[in-house]
């Protein structure tokens, strides 16, 4: 190790906490000693200019970057000379341990990369120079500059484009459990982008809490090379603990929720400027970049409401907008600007969070409608809802709402942090407002639906004790704060009901008719789920998924009609002959929205679980399953899906399943390779729950079972029921990421088949958490 190593280690080492002070220090130390190799490398013979870029040229090193420097050379430079400075200049970098991306350049050579690579352009947007002739970079900056601006109309929708893929590959920043700090949308990365859009002189970029966030980022990427030695951007969850506690922020969760916030307000500005440079236009001409409105449906200076107006295609206030005399004023500009597609204009925003009047309580009914306006304005409300985010308006007209701001969701079902998930549901409810006959109250349910995340008790319960005040406070009467607290209470019932019972059960659908009791409600309920699924994320949001909700809300609706409730279904007779004739037969029916394979053959203690194996011998995802045994024979008719790949040949199902009852085909050990190739040997699964549920069903006793996934878990399950003397008339499956939340219905054989007693559930229950023991323990 040398000598600016060894420095530098050691300065690393006293790091107490990361600060721009450290990274000032830093940059100094790290520029000493490249002054020292180009003196000594013979830069000024050259008359050259070594120049630093990137990150280096911007002063943001931290303790893992890599130096990136530009020779920067004259034409009249000696050829000869100039490969012999630069080895000298390099070399003893690489010696010393550094990464380095370097590159030696005339001015005319530097500007033609420019010229073909967006990204050589922006680096040298930033370029320092650090030791030499700076003339060269001045002239090159300007050059560059002007290029730049001159070739604006192809440059921004590169830009924009090149946002946009970084968005596909790299997500946002403020919605991931493991952000890439540079790279995810909102990151360091935009930064540098903000100033080339800026540079272009099309249009100013708002630098409103852009500082803040800026230093914050790079405080944090400080903290994560030092504690993982490494220089990685992507803040992994082994990770944030230690990288909170050096930052001295009091947890892992409050470190995500400030990265979050950051991530927010780099986002908003970045969406913010490409509004107006999308408003604004672009146009070159002879060299010069002017400026052009591009025309909207809304002409400058018309009113929106009272006190609102258009100007330059954003959302201002008029003249004689007092908000300090006029409360309801930031709701009413949020909601024409929503309404009309338009942002609120930075400025607008600020005035509105520092001179508003505190909201009357009860809300006036004009704020409950802006209220409603805004978010009923579906996907157009999201800019405008983050405008007012970046300084906390919301959550000061419902103190409530400061809980779940930026909070994540440790939950990698869910896609967004826990209030952009509130509001994306929003979104995705403001499509169905006219199924149901309260639009207003669907609204407002989902955008507070989750309000109680983020405690320490179950969700639904502190959500159900809150939302009575914020009823209140938004000015509902007595009958519609009943309603909205219901929608907290019962907004997972559908699809837990739906995924986790029967809903073709008389039981089951009595059950959410006893509990909705009325058809509107039942709509928005149904409206609810639909739409908060859809904001959770693919995992929870299957059409399979949402089909079995609305066929349950089907039921539903007839038992409030008063129409008879069609009874557990049998297997129909087509069904029923398959393999009437033969040993084992297997049909496929390919056509219906889940494809089904019916399975017949002789019964036999094991069948379905042998069943099950096969099917997952054959990477097929079991979402339901129904069984009948008719004489000696049995018939099992399962809903599937593939888990990659086409349907299997019924033949090779039916010639495996042979194999397996007959013993030929160990099944056992397929499938534990496969899980060994899934999870590795020795992962360790959760321990698996299961609930026997008295009362739900008019047929049988019903087993819930949660439990982590696996190949063969159905089987393994349905094994350890039969051997116990208990039959399964119907499953039900559902696997949400790598958690299984299956339902079995069951009956007792040796009770002749009526429901389970106490005991005898409670030693199925005991067969199968032992049998799922053991097989964690295997691995």
């Amino acid at each position: 190790m040398g000598d600016f190593s060894q420095a530098r280690s050691a300065f690393l080492a006293q790091i107490t906490r990361p600060s721009a002070a450290c990274r000032a220090e830093l940059l100094a130390l790290t520029d000493d000693w490249v002054i020292e190799l180009a003196r000594a490398a013979g830069v000024d013979q050259l008359g050259a200019a070594l120049v630093a870029v990137g990150g280096y040229g911007r002063g943001e090193l931290s303790p893992g970057s890599d130096l990136d420097l530009l020779l920067l050379v004259p034409p009249s430079a000696n050829p000869n000379l100039i490969p012999v400075v630069a080895d000298k200049l390099w070399y003893p970098i690489w010696d010393e341990g550094m990464k380095l991306d370097h590159s030696v350049r005339t001015v005319a050579q530097a500007r033609t990369m420019a010229a073909d690579d967006l990204k050589v352009a922006l680096g040298l947007l930033d370029a320092r120079t650090v030791y030499g002739d700076d003339s060269l970079r001045e002239k090159l900056k300007v050059q560059v500059l002007a290029d730049w601006r001159a070739m604006g109309e192809k440059r921004l929708p590169e830009l924009r484009s090149y946002v946009q893929d970084r968005i596909t590959r790299n997500g946002e920043l403020a919605h991931l459990l493991e952000p890439d700090l540079k790279e995810s949308f909102g990151g360091l990365r935009d930064l540098g982008i903000l100033q080339g859009v800026a540079a272009t002189g099309i249009t100013q970029v708002d630098q409103t809490g852009l500082a803040d966030a800026h230093n914050f980022l790079l405080d944090v990427r400080d903290a994560l090379h030092l504690v993982t030695h490494r220089p990685t951007d992507r803040l992994a969850l082994q990770e944030q603990q230690a990288v909170a506690q050096l930052l001295g922020i009091e947890s892992d969760d409050a470190l995500l929720r400030a990265v979050s916030s950051a991530g927010r307000t780099i986002s908003y500005i970045s969406e913010l400027t490409w509004h107006r440079v999308k408003h604004q236009g672009v146009s070159a001409r002879k060299g010069i970049l002017r400026r052009k409105v591009l025309s909207t449906q809304i002409s400058d200076e018309t009113p929106l409401a009272a006190g609102v107006m258009v100007r330059d295609g954003e959302v201002v206030l008029s003249e004689t907008a007092n908000p300090s005399a006029d409360p309801v004023l930031v709701l009413r500009a949020a909601a024409a600007a929503a309404q009309n597609g338009l942002r609120l204009h930075p400025d607008t925003v600020k005035k509105l969070a520092s001179d508003s009047a505190s909201m009357p309580q009860p809300w006036p009914r004009e704020a409950r409608e802006a209220l409603v306006s805004l978010i009923g304005a579906g996907r157009l409300c999201l800019p405008v809802w983050e405008a007012l985010d970046q300084f906390e308006i919301f959550s000061k007209l419902v103190p409530e709402w400061a809980k779940v701001r930026s909070a994540p969701q440790h939950n990698p079902l869910h896609t967004f942090t826990v209030d952009r998930h509130l509001v994306e549901t929003t979104i995705n409810v403001s499509t169905m407002t006219r199924r149901v006959a309260r639009p207003d109250l669907l609204l407002v349910g989902a955008l507070f639906h989750d309000i109680g995340k983020c405690y320490d008790r179950d969700h639904t319960e502190v959500g159900v004790e809150l939302m009575p005040a914020i009823a209140s406070r938004l000015g509902f009467d007595a009958a519609d704060a009943e309603i909205l607290v219901n929608m907290v209470k019962y907004h997972l019932l559908l699809p837990d009901v739906a995924t986790k019972r029967d809903p073709e059960d008389e039981a089951t659908v009595s059950y959410v008719a006893d509990i909705v009791q009325d058809h509107d409600f039942l709509e928005m309920l149904h409206a609810l789920s639909e739409a908060d699924s859809r904001a959770t994320g693919p995992a929870v949001s299957s059409e399979w998924r949402l089909s079995l909700i609305s066929d349950l809300v089907s039921r539903v609706h007839a038992v409030l009609r008063g129409d008879v409730v069609p009874p557990l279904p049998e297997l129909d007779s087509k069904q029923l002959e398959v393999g009437a004739d033969g040993d084992i037969e297997v049909v496929l029916d390919p056509i219906s929205s889940l494809p089904t394979i019916t399975i017949s053959a002789p019964d036999a203690t094991g069948l379905l679980a042998a069943c099950a194996g096969v099917l997952a011998l054959h990477r097929l995802s079991v979402r339901t399953a129904t069984t009948q045994t008719v004489g000696e024979r049995a018939v099992s008719v399962w809903g599937v899906t593939p888990q990659f790949g086409d349907m299997p040949a019924t033949k090779d199902i039916a010639r495996d399943l042979s194999s397996i009852l007959s013993g030929e085909l160990d099944i056992s050990a397929r499938l534990e390779r496969r899980r060994e190739d899934m999870f590795g040997i020795g992962f360790t699964y959760p321990p698996a729950q299961v609930h026997v549920l008295e009362d739900v069903s008019v047929r049988a006793t019903v087993l819930e079972l949660r439990a982590h996934d696996f190949p063969g878990l159905l089987r393994v399950v349905a094994q350890a029921i039969s051997s116990v003397d208990i039959d399964i008339i119907a499953a039900r499956v559902a696997t949400l990421g790598s958690e299984a939340v299956d339902v079995f219905y069951v009956i007792d054989k040796s009770a002749g088949g009526a429901h389970l007693s106490p005991d005898r559930a409670e030693q199925v229950r005991a067969s199968i958490l032992q049998a799922l023991d053991l097989n964690n323990a295997a691995d």
